[in-house]
């Protein structure tokens, strides 16, 4: 299924000029991929703390495509400037579960916005984003399949960020969004394992439990 994934390699490739100095002056991909996170909780400390004001919530908006470009940049040093070490994979990892979970907390802050759909959405997120790292456990690659990847998410709460700041987001719809998100979470979830064992197996079925 189509995900924000898919446009990865064109966006790495704006961004390869800027790895290519960054490298030159020095910085890791380790030191990108911790200043993500930080700023990340930073963000989201902020607008949960002021979250009766919801203009605040244009910091996540603004956040999320810088996000995403280091993301894009850590893995580029990495692979491509020879950085990738142990640490590494876990930092990037362990670093993208906790960004994900700070940058839900504030919409569950806010005045019946739909707590439980937040959380289901946010528990939902760290599953497929583990589904996806027992690929390399049973033999087959990292998955990173959609329709509701790390991309995506981070695509849809940047514009439901905005659209709140802007006063045009009423509680049921916030709700509505993150039980949307979590039931495309849920078709990722399984083609993650799917799609895993069809990569192990060489078969594109899912065997019967």
């Amino acid at each position: 299924m189509a995900s924000v994934y898919d446009f990865k390699p064109r966006f790495q490739a704006l961004l390869r000029p800027l790895v290519g100095r960054l490298h030159q002056r020095g910085v890791s991909a380790n030191q990108v991929t911790l200043l993500a996170a930080v700023l990340s909780l930073l963000v989201a400390a902020v607008v949960g703390l002021n979250v009766q004001t919801q203009l605040w919530f244009v910091l996540i908006a603004l956040w999320l495509p810088l996000r995403m470009a280091l993301n894009a940049i850590d893995g580029m040093l990495a692979r491509e400037h020879g950085q990738q070490t142990a640490l590494g994979g876990y930092l990037n990892e362990l670093c993208d579960v906790v960004s994900d979970a700070a940058l839900f907390v504030p919409f569950a802050l806010l005045p019946d916005a739909g707590t439980n759909a937040v959380i289901f959405a946010l528990v939902l997120a760290i599953i497929v984003e583990y589904a996806g790292v027992m690929g390399p456990l049973v033999g087959a690659t990292r998955r990173y399949d959609g329709p509701m990847g790390k991309s995506d998410r981070a695509l849809v709460i940047g514009i439901l960020a905005l659209v709140v700041a802007v006063g045009l987001a009423a509680s049921w719809f916030i709700a509505a969004v993150f039980w949307l998100m979590a039931a495309m979470m849920l078709v990722s979830l399984y083609l993650r394992v799917r799609r895993g064992i069809a990569e192990v197996t060489g078969d594109d079925k899912t065997p019967a439990p």
